[in-house]
């Protein structure tokens, strides 16, 4: 049997060469690691919830999803990414205004809720109907407003526009820049 014998600054060059390599190798795979689950992950995931928002002990809505992720950080999160469907409540707690969208995030400091895509507000109780792209809900001012294209239908008219500011309950609404044909009687001008 005949051993190889090699010269020791080979040795050590070469196993020295393998040691700072495996060791780079290693810390850029946990660093990318670390930062895809801080960055693009929920912390929290949870199906077919129920939110109940209340202000001194009074539920003033609550939410329906399919689907909630719950994200972390400087500015934490709820998304919902399969749409939701909430409901407000009058003081007698009735269902007195529903707001349903494709999609929605509720930013937890701030307390502003944005809904996009399909958005349908509903005042049940006067059966009006808003229709719009995107929406926000600020809950601590208790509004909701737009800046995109807006279309409000009630009873005896439809009314369009660009941008709207309301109160929660959309009883009270202010068309920002209204657009469209609108019927006026004879006698009213």
């Amino acid at each position: 049997m005949r051993i190889l014998s090699l010269p020791f600054y080979i040795v050590s060059g070469l196993s020295l060469f393998l040691l700072l390599f495996n060791t780079g190798c290693r810390n850029d795979r946990d660093n990318a690691v670390i930062q895809a689950h801080s960055t693009s992950f929920p912390v929290m995931s949870a199906k077919n919830i129920e939110v109940v928002f209340s202000d001194s002990g009074h539920v003033q809505a609550k939410l329906y999803s399919i689907l909630l992720d719950r994200y972390e950080g400087n500015q934490p999160y709820l998304e919902f990414p399969k749409g939701f469907r909430m409901e407000i409540y009058d003081s007698a707690f009735r269902v007195e205004t529903t707001i349903r969208a494709n999609w929605g995030k509720r930013l937890e400091n701030s307390r502003i809720m944005e809904a996009k895509g399909n958005v349908v507000v509903r005042n049940e109780l006067r059966d009006q109907q808003l229709n719009t792209e995107q929406l926000f809900w600020d809950e601590n001012r208790r509004r909701i407003y737009s800046t995109g294209r807006v279309k409000i239908t009630t009873p005896d008219k439809v009314l369009f526009g660009q941008g709207l500011e309301s109160n929660e309950s959309f009883t009270r609404y202010v068309i920002i820049r209204p657009t469209g044909q609108m019927m006026v009687k004879k006698d009213s001008i």
